[in-house]
């Protein structure tokens, strides 16, 4: 007699019953808006930006002056990744272009150098930390290949 179908069936109920779900610790998602660049910036190569993201926005309306607080102190306690990376996409495809890495995502802006790209209108970053989130559509204009 063949044990080796018995055998194979007896590991594979053992293997089934080690394989009980692990608890893993809680973890939560961060997805802050970019709030700049937004639809109708321009900008040109070589200029120095900051791109800007909050957890929520708020306006203070002063008879004289518009005050804007950006806030990032409402994020999840148990952030996965906080560590940023802001790329450019052109008409909605990711490029290879790295315009920042490694700052913290919990300071709602990091300065970057525009790139020298060609020139158009369908240019976006994307912000990657704890989660990928990408801008409004903006222009890049100066280099005319």
């Amino acid at each position: 007699m063949n044990f080796t179908p018995l055998l194979f069936a007896f590991l594979s109920v053992f293997a089934t019953v080690l394989a009980i779900p692990v608890n893993l610790d809680k973890r939560d998602v961060f997805v802050p808006p970019i709030l700049y660049p937004h639809s109708g910036t321009v900008w040109t190569i070589n200029q120095h930006h900051n791109v800007t993201w909050s957890g929520f926005l708020s306006l203070t309306i002063l008879p004289t002056s518009l005050i804007v607080h950006r806030d990032t102190s409402n994020v999840p306690v148990n952030i996965t990744n906080s560590r940023g990376i802001i790329m450019l996409r052109k008409d909605n495809i990711a490029t290879p272009l790295i315009l920042a890495e490694g700052f913290d995502i919990l300071l709602g802006r990091f300065e970057i150098t525009v790139p020298w790209v060609v020139q158009g209108d369908d240019y976006s970053l994307v912000l990657f930390g704890d989660s990928g989130n990408w801008s409004e559509n903006f222009t890049i204009t100066g280099a005319d290949i």
